[in-house]
């Protein structure tokens, strides 16, 4: 008699499973990233007594935005542990309309930076800056087109009782579900720290 093989028995030799290994190594990659070019911008700021970058007040409200993108993505998982089938779909569209307005903001607060002059104000520490708001954003837009695909996915495949119902039992959606969200609040704590590093040396300085 032939045996049932399911996703999971793939991986069940594991210790890890891949996809958590990949997200893992990618999160400590993009950690050491940002930390090296945190420390490049105070050490900066330190040892040639610059005054430190004031931000836009458009940064601050952004953060408001990536939070506000976390929750909604929070609720899509839920939704769908729950086959609930409409907040599902609408908690993926909804994020999806808050990462594009967080984007949107954030060239909007790159373009505040610009009239502010920084360049002759505030010297070398204007490229930290954009480097690092620019590495954040192209995180968050890299995770964009995963999220893209699970709301066309859900459009697509989630119509009818038992399409529903082999689309939210299956392991592999669970899974890249749970680890796309574990990204996002990712970014979110990312963001959040760049934030309070900017701040605090605005204070200190």
């Amino acid at each position: 008699m032939q045996q049932h093989h399911s996703y999971d028995d793939d991986y069940k030799s594991l210790a890890i499973h891949p996809y958590k290994l990949m997200l893992t190594l990618i999160l400590a990659g993009v950690i050491m990233l940002f930390i090296g070019f945190s420390l490049g911008y105070g050490y900066t700021v330190i040892t040639n007594d610059l005054k430190p970058i004031q931000l836009p007040w458009i940064f601050v409200v952004n953060t408001g935005v990536l939070l506000a993108s976390s929750y909604t993505i929070t609720r899509a998982n839920k939704a769908y542990l729950d086959d609930d089938t409409e907040a599902y779909k609408k908690a993926l569209y909804y994020t999806i309309l808050l990462t594009a307005l967080f984007m949107l903001m954030q060239t909007v607060g790159w373009g505040l930076l610009f009239q502010q002059n920084i360049e002759q104000a505030q010297g070398p520490v204007r490229p930290y800056l954009y480097l690092l708001s620019a590495l954040h954003f192209a995180h968050v837009l890299a995770g964009l087109p995963f999220l893209l695909l699970f709301y066309r996915g859900a459009k697509k495949r989630m119509q009818e009782p038992v399409s529903v119902l082999v689309y939210s039992s299956a392991p592999e959606t669970r899974l890249k579900l749970r680890l796309l969200t574990v990204y996002w609040h990712f970014l979110d704590a990312l963001w959040i720290a760049l934030i309070l590093l900017f701040v605090v040396f605005w204070f200190v300085g």
